[in-house]
C-alpha cells in the first residue's frame, strides 16, 4: 500500500495526463500514435487538424514528455513515448471505438 504522500504524488501525476488528454484533438493524435510513428503530414492528412493546431498541440504533448520525435531529413516522426498515456490510450480505444454504437 502507499504512503499517502505517494499517493498523492501519483494522483497528480494521473491528474496532469488526464488534463493533457481531455482535449480531443490531443487525444486524437495520441490514439493515431498508439498504433505507431506518424509523420506530421501523416498526421494531419488522417486527422484533419490544420497545421497551426496540429503543431500546437504537438507541442504541449512534446512539453509533457508523451510523445518523442525522429527527424528524417525535413520530416519530424512522432512517436508515444509514455508507457502510462498507450495503457490509457488502448483503455479508451476498447471503450469507445472498438464496440459497436448501440
Amino acid at each position: 500500500m502507499l504512503a499517502p504522500q505517494d499517493m498523492r504524488a501519483a494522483a497528480t501525476q494521473a491528474c496532469q495526463l488526464m488534463k493533457v488528454l481531455s482535449n480531443p484533438d490531443r487525444l486524437m493524435i495520441l490514439c493515431q500514435l498508439a498504433q505507431g510513428e506518424r509523420s506530421v503530414g501523416d498526421l494531419e492528412a488522417s486527422l484533419g487538424i490544420v497545421q497551426p493546431t496540429l503543431s500546437q498541440q504537438l507541442t504541449v504533448l512534446r512539453e509533457e514528455s508523451l510523445v518523442a520525435t525522429r527527424r528524417d531529413g525535413k520530416r519530424i516522426h512522432y512517436r508515444l513515448a509514455s508507457p502510462q498515456a498507450l495503457a490509457v490510450m488502448q483503455t479508451l480505444y476498447e471503450q469507445f471505438c472498438s464496440q459497436p454504437k448501440e
